[in-house]
């Protein structure tokens, strides 16, 4: 349902964007979650199905920027000054919730370098 890409090796200043696309559901809202090795799982940033409401986690704010094209039922984060601490396993989720979490993707690895 969720199919997510975009994630790489970046050092650290660098940008990458990730795209996640809803193949089943186009009224849900759509939002980001990371996972870095030996934390918690974290909000990231979410959007609301008709694009007029965004989130984002402090830290990220100034940094990563969510959108979304309700055409193809698709979110995209731009990241933006990058840091090794972004460093995680990025899911796309979605969901009627908000943040939405009901429908998670497989994930996309960012690296960041230093």
């Amino acid at each position: 349902q969720l199919q997510a890409s975009g994630g790489g090796l970046v050092q650290a200043g660098g940008s990458l964007r990730l795209s996640c696309t809803d193949s089943e559901s186009t009224l849900s809202n759509m939002g980001w979650f990371r996972k870095a090795p030996g934390k918690e799982r974290e909000f990231v940033a979410a959007i609301r199905w008709n694009s007029d409401t965004t989130i984002r986690r402090d830290s990220v704010k100034d940094r990563f920027t969510i959108s979304r094209e309700n055409a193809s039922n698709t979110i995209y984060l731009q990241m933006d000054k990058l840091k090794p601490e972004d460093t995680a396993l990025y899911y796309c989720t979605s969901g009627a919730g908000w943040p939405p979490r009901d429908y998670w993707g497989q994930g996309t690895q960012v690296t960041v370098s230093s």
